[in-house]
């Protein structure tokens, strides 16, 4: 009974470690590249327009791949699905630094659908292995995905300049974080044969209300995070900060969405549902990003610290929700690869809105009202999610009736 104690205890702390691992590899691969895109098109020769599909291509791809993660899960088994993604995450960004911009672009594919698919599975592992804490494990680990792409924001360009100049040694060092993910996640696999899982059967999660709500909430607030991501430093820059300024700004931001990943999944846990919490992110983030587009200037660094501490919450909150409003680790997979796959491919498409927008009117309040309309978009879906229902429950109850 005790080495039965000590195996299970093990497990769970393997398991623990690897899913920090994974997830702190789900963003540097889309972070790295945006910290050193000048050089990538000074070196390579490359447009804008080529540069802005560099960046469009692994959010886009994200989206795509993340509705092939729950068909891969039950072909391979959700560890070793996730195995199999971190394992090609790690080669191809080691590869693709040192390829044309044909086979550059291709990489960067692979590298944006590898982590589509990570992202999908693990709610699904945590719900399954850690139920009675999934909402404090996702508040975890959507802090060690914030770090991640904090880390790769703000050191890839200093490991440019270490390097000689050279851009393409201070991408390929993020391979090195994903092959140790890997090697942890391998070592805490069962060694029995695969068990290819049977889909679990129940209606389809596209006619779910509840499963929409969830999609629409993590599609427009994606859409606000790419949107800030992408655009935040130049917004700032023509308000008259230093480019120095904008990016520490940035940065900043993301750091700060750490404390808020943790803090909101944990306090909505002691409520009876997620409404109120998910509110208060929304409109901490709408607020933010209204006020360093249009608040007064001497007060900037005070509305980029409330854009961080919405943004943060509103993520993890979308990530709670995936787990929470399923009833089996299977449908959080599904309704992962639902939420997902439509969100980022929607997210994808934020940044470009943004700079089409303002090379229309010439006027970022412009793009300051659409980011507004959606965030009350994303507001009416997160508090129609944020209810304490499960996905299919509807359809369940019907069917008894």
């Amino acid at each position: 009974m005790h080495d039965s104690s000590q195996s299970t205890t093990r497990s769970n702390v393997l398991t623990f470690l690897g899913i920090m691992l994974v997830a702190l590899n789900l963003r540097p691969g889309l972070t790295s590249v945006a910290s050193v895109l000048n050089q990538i098109g000074r070196g390579l020769g490359l447009s804008a327009l080529d540069q802005g599909i560099l960046t469009t291509l692994p959010v886009l791809f994200l989206g795509i791949a993340a509705p092939l993660a729950p068909a891969l899960s039950r072909r391979l088994g959700i560890e070793r699905a996730v195995l199999a993604a971190v394992v090609l995450l790690a080669f191809a960004l080691l590869a693709r630094p040192y390829l044309d911009f044909a086979a550059l672009l291709i990489g960067t594919s692979i590298v944006g659908s590898c982590i589509g698919i990570m992202g999908v599975l693990l709610p699904g592992i945590v719900k399954r292995d850690f139920p009675q804490h999934a909402s404090l494990l996702t508040g975890l680990y959507t802090a060690v995905v914030f770090f991640g792409a904090s880390s790769a924001a703000g050191v890839t360009e200093p490991l440019r300049m270490a390097f000689d100049g050279d851009w393409r040694s201070s991408l390929m060092v993020w391979a090195v974080p994903a092959g140790i993910a890997s090697m942890v996640w391998a070592s805490q696999l069962n060694p029995e044969p695969i068990r290819k899982a049977r889909p679990t059967p129940g209606h389809s999660l596209f006619r779910d209300p509840l499963a929409w709500q969830v999609t629409l909430y993590m599609g427009l607030q994606a859409v606000l995070a790419f949107a800030v991501f992408g655009w935040l430093p130049t917004i700032l820059q023509s308000r008259g900060l230093t480019p120095v300024n904008a990016g520490f700004a940035l940065s900043l931001s993301i750091m700060l969405q750490i404390s808020t990943a943790i803090l909101a999944p944990w306090a909505s846990s002691k409520m009876r549902d997620q409404r109120l919490i998910i509110a208060l992110a929304i409109v901490f983030t709408i607020s933010g990003i209204l006020g360093c587009i249009v608040g007064p200037l001497p007060q900037i660094w005070l509305w980029v610290v409330i854009l961080g501490l919405g943004q943060g919450a509103t993520f993890s909150m979308a990530l709670t929700l995936l787990a929470i409003r399923a009833g089996d680790p299977e449908t959080s997979a599904r309704l992962s690869g639902m939420a997902q796959g439509v969100g980022y491919t929607m997210a994808a498409f934020g940044p470009l809105v943004l700079g089409v927008l303002n090379e229309w009117f010439d006027d970022w309040r412009i793009a300051g009202v659409f980011l507004a309309l959606t965030g009350l978009g994303a507001l009416a879906a997160g508090i129609a999610a944020g209810r304490d229902r499960l996905v299919g429950s509807h359809a369940a109850a019907n069917a008894s009736a």
